[in-house]
C-alpha cells in the first residue's frame, strides 16, 4: 500500500520513489509507488497534477487496497526511481477550498444546525450539500452574512490547523461536527478551537492562509440547501470581475456603483414605459390597416379572405386586429407577424363562416415549418415563412 506523504507533509512539493507496479492507461501508463505526494481524487477534492520523471500526471487514483495509482502520459518500468513533482499551484488552492469547506460546514452547523452531506470542488467554485434541521431548502441573505461573517473572523485570527491520526480512545474523547465515515487509520483535521472533523484531504497549516471565504450561491438542491463558495484566490479573483463589472455597469449609467440597483430599477421602468408606448403604437398603427385588408379582402365562396403581413405585433395584437376583421361574419382573417426567427401567425373566422380555423392552421404550419392549432373559430401558431398564408387560402378555395 502506498505511503501517502500528503497526509504529514501538504506542503511538500517534490519527492522520490521507487516503481512497485505498472499497468497500461490510454497511450501511457499507469503506475503505483511505494510513497507519493500526490493526492487521489476522494472526499470531492480533485486530484494533483505534475510530472513523474518530467512525464505528465494525467490522472490520481485509490483502488480498495489503498494502492495509488498514477496515470502518466509515457512509460515507466517496475523498480524503476522516479522523482515526483507536484504542481504546487492546483495543490495549494484545493488546501484553500478545502478547509474553507471545513470552515463553512462548521459554522452553518453551530449557527443553524445543519449537516453538511457533500463536497465538490470544482474548477471556478465548490459547493457543499446541506440538510437543514427542519427541512428548509434556503439560507436567508441574514444567514448567509453570518456565516460568512463568523468565517472570515477566524481566517483573520489565523487559527491553527491541525491534522492527525488519534487512537481509538483519544478519538472517542474528541468533539468531532459530524461521526467518521470509516472504522479505522481515521484522520482529524482540527480549526481552531471550534472545527474538528475527519478528513482525509489536503489543508494549510493555519486559516490565515485561506485568506478569504465568500460564498456566491445558496439554492435548493433535492431537499437540500446547495451552497457556491470560493476561497483565497477564487475569491479574490471573484470580487475582482464583479467589481470591474459593476464600475462599469455604473459608469454607463453615470452613477456610483452603490447607487447602481436604484440606477438600474429606474431604468428598468423606463424602459418598460418605453416598451409599452411602442406596442400600443403598433397596435394603433395595425388597427389603422383594418380598412386596407377589407378592402384588398379575396371572395372565396361566399367568404371574404382578408390575408396580410404585419411588422412586430405581440400575439394580444394580432387577436385584436383579427377581432376587429371578424367582427363581419363572412370574414375570415388570416394573419401573420413578424418576429424574432419568424412569424406569430392567427387565423380566426366570422360566426357565418363554417371553416374550422384550428384545422387549417394545423394543416398549414405543418407545411410552414411551423406549429399550432386551435378551435374552429380561432387557432394560433407560428411558421418560418409567409407561405402559410397562400397555403391557407388554398385550402378555403378547395384546391389540394
Amino acid at each position: 500500500m502506498t505511503n501517502r506523504l500528503y497526509y504529514d507533509q501538504s506542503y511538500l512539493t517534490s519527492f522520490e520513489a521507487v516503481v512497485t507496479a505498472v499497468h497500461p492507461s490510454g497511450s501511457g501508463c499507469a503506475v503505483a509507488l511505494d510513497r507519493s505526494a500526490f493526492y487521489p481524487t476522494s472526499g470531492g477534492q480533485p486530484f494533483d497534477t505534475g510530472t513523474l520523471n518530467g512525464l505528465r500526471v494525467t490522472d490520481v487514483s485509490v483502488d480498495e487496497s489503498g494502492e495509488v495509482w498514477h496515470a502518466v502520459d509515457g512509460a515507466l518500468a517496475a523498480g524503476e526511481t522516479v522523482r515526483g513533482e507536484i504542481d504546487w499551484g492546483r495543490r495549494f488552492d484545493h488546501m484553500q477550498q478545502h478547509a474553507g469547506e471545513h470552515m463553512i460546514a462548521g459554522a452553518v452547523w453551530r449557527l443553524f444546525g445543519g449537516v453538511t452531506i457533500g463536497l465538490h470542488l470544482g474548477a471556478a467554485f465548490s459547493t457543499i450539500d446541506v440538510t437543514m434541521p427542519r427541512g428548509e431548502t434556503h439560507l436567508t441573505p441574514e444567514q448567509i452574512c453570518a456565516v460568512e461573517d463568523e468565517v472570515n473572523a477566524e481566517i483573520q485570527r489565523d487559527v491553527p490547523i491541525r491534522c492527525w491520526f488519534p487512537d481509538q480512545g483519544e478519538l472517542k474523547a474528541l468533539p468531532l461536527r459530524k461521526p467518521p465515515t470509516v472504522k479505522e487509520h481515521v484522520r482529524i483535521v482540527a480549526i481552531g478551537d471550534r472545527e474538528m472533523v475527519a478528513c482525509g484531504g489536503t489543508h494549510p497549516s493555519s486559516a490565515g492562509q485561506i485568506a478569504l471565504v465568500k460564498i456566491i450561491d445558496a439554492r435548493p438542491s433535492k431537499g437540500k440547501v446547495r451552497l457556491a463558495f470560493v476561497c483565497g484566490m477564487r475569491a479574490v479573483l471573484d470580487y475582482r470581475e464583479k467589481y470591474d463589472a459593476c464600475t462599469r455597469a455604473a459608469a454607463l449609467l453615470s452613477a456610483k456603483p452603490e447607487q447602481l440597483p436604484e440606477s438600474v430599477e429606474r431604468l428598468k421602468e423606463s424602459v418598460a414605459s418605453l416598451e409599452h408606448e411602442l406596442s400600443v403604437m403598433r397596435q394603433n398603427e395595425a388597427l389603422r390597416q383594418v380598412q386596407a385588408l377589407r378592402e384588398s379582402a379575396d371572395q372565396i365562396g361566399g367568404m371574404r379572405v382578408a390575408a396580410g403581413v404585419l411588422g412586430p405585433l405581440t400575439m394580444d395584437g394580432l387577436r385584436r386586429l383579427a377581432a376587429e376583421l371578424t367582427r363581419d361574419e363572412n370574414t375570415v382573417a388570416l394573419l401573420a407577424a413578424e418576429k424574432e426567427g419568424g412569424y406569430s401567425v392567427i387565423f380566426a373566422r366570422g360566426g357565418g363562416v363554417d371553416r374550422d380555423m384550428g384545422r387549417l392552421l394545423r394543416e398549414t404550419a405543418s407545411r410552414s415549418g411551423g406549429k399550432g392549432g386551435g378551435k374552429p373559430d380561432f387557432a394560433q401558431g407560428s411558421a418560418e415563412d409567409i407561405s402559410i398564408l397562400d397555403a391557407a387560402k388554398e385550402i378555403l378555395r378547395g384546391d389540394p
